[in-house]
């Protein structure tokens, strides 16, 4: 007996997609298995550590946790598409290059996109508002000292592009 497959179209990292999932693949492996982007990394495959972090539709999902059939038609990012098409390095993964947030690098993929997003809501993070935003995400690594300055930093990198930026006409 054959697993069922199924038609979806996703949009990742700005790419349309169209692929054919067995219907219990997981976003992680499609990710990983149909699309090739290994930067995705699944950890404790129960939604527990937050290395398969990735974001849908801007917000910061396990990627582990959803069944790739359930996003058909939604936009996903992952850490390869968080730096921009010329190689410029996203704030957070500037910040986490600035202040050896890397660690061994095997969780860093989720932290940078948890991140990401949590400085879109929270431009202006305190040292608390930092740890709270990396609690989710797990560093076996216990660097959390070098990732919670990383998310700080990462703060001020995104000030001082957006205070570079021409203003709005």
């Amino acid at each position: 007996m054959s697993e069922q497959q199924v038609p979806i179209r996703l949009r990742v990292n700005g790419i349309p997609h169209d692929v054919t999932v067995p219907a219990r693949r997981l976003l992680s492996d499609a990710l990983r298995q149909d699309l090739g982007l290994t930067g995705t990394h699944v950890g404790c495959e129960h939604g527990v550590c937050g290395a398969c972090t990735v974001l849908l539709d801007g917000r910061p999902v396990r990627s582990c946790l959803l069944l790739a059939v359930t996003v058909d038609g939604r936009d996903v990012t992952t850490v390869e598409g968080l730096a921009a098409e010329d190689g410029t390095l996203h704030p957070v993964q500037q910040a986490f290059q600035d202040c050896h947030g890397l660690q061994c690098g095997f969780c860093t993929p989720g932290f940078l996109t948890t991140i990401a997003a949590f400085l879109e809501e929270n431009p202006d993070p305190t040292e608390d508002d930092a740890l709270e935003a990396i609690s989710g995400n797990l560093c076996r690594c216990t660097g959390y000292q070098n990732i919670k300055a990383s998310v700080l930093r990462a703060a001020e990198l995104k000030r001082a592009s957006s205070s570079d930026a021409p203003a709005a006409p």
